[in-house]
């Protein structure tokens, strides 16, 4: 029987990162002179792809600066606050468990690839994957299934045999086109009762905290909920 491939979203996921790229948000806006962004407008954004979250937000304020400039400049932002972001360790204990026992694992994020590369070094998450796919590498970002359909290409795997693990109501989306597996732990855990996540096959409502590696683990290779 073929192990399951899996592919990890990063940002709320595997890092906690949203309140870096709220900071590295507000710091670019900022410079172009919008004022008052505040961190419930940055949660309209969770799990929109950087470059879709900066496309929305330049019409919405009639910035002038093309989106790769403002792409530039929160990447920059972001990377000078990387090495504070903090791991999660659900997510991450059960990467490492499923490296361990031989399964092939990807990430597949809406962050540009620089910023993926700089949260998997600073980390030492970066040799448990074989695979690193960017929003910024696909036509398009989630909720369409792209990231995760090019992941499991590169990982050599089929759809029906890869499970991905998210924590936003686009990834879920996306895993779904895609025609994969999904386990979810909502970022914000006050969403867990959205429709999107009673899709799921298993799902942490109590979202990134109430992570539990090994029932996550014993789904994945057993395709069953725990008890």
């Amino acid at each position: 029987m073929r192990i399951p491939a899996v592919i990890f979203d990063l940002d709320s996921t595997l890092v906690d990162s949203e309140p870096l790229y709220y900071e590295a948000g507000r710091r670019t806006l900022a410079a172009h002179g919008v004022t008052g962004f505040s961190w419930e407008r940055h949660l309209r954004f969770v799990g929109v792809g950087t470059e879709d979250t900066l496309r929305s937000l330049r019409a919405e304020y009639g910035l002038a600066a093309p989106v790769a400039d403002l792409l530039a400049e929160m990447d920059g932002h972001y990377l000078a606050l990387a090495p504070d972001a903090a791991l999660l360790d659900g997510a991450v204990a059960l990467a490492r468990r499923l490296a361990a026992a031989g399964h092939p694992l990807a990430v597949a994020s809406g962050s540009s690839r620089a910023a993926i590369d700089a949260a998997l070094a600073g980390s030492g998450l970066a040799p448990l994957f074989g695979a690193v796919v960017s929003a910024q590498e696909v036509d398009r970002g989630k909720p369409a299934p792209d990231v995760f359909v090019e992941a499991a290409r590169r990982l050599g795997a089929d759809a029906a045999h890869c499970v991905v693990v998210e924590d936003s109501p686009p990834g879920v989306r996306a895993a779904a086109a895609a025609g994969m597996r999904c386990v979810a732990a909502p970022s914000v855990p006050a969403r867990a009762g959205d429709e999107v996540f009673a899709s799921v096959g298993l799902l942490f409502a109590g979202g990134p905290a109430a992570f539990d590696a090994r029932a996550a683990f014993d789904w994945i290779t057993g395709g069953q909920r725990p008890a």
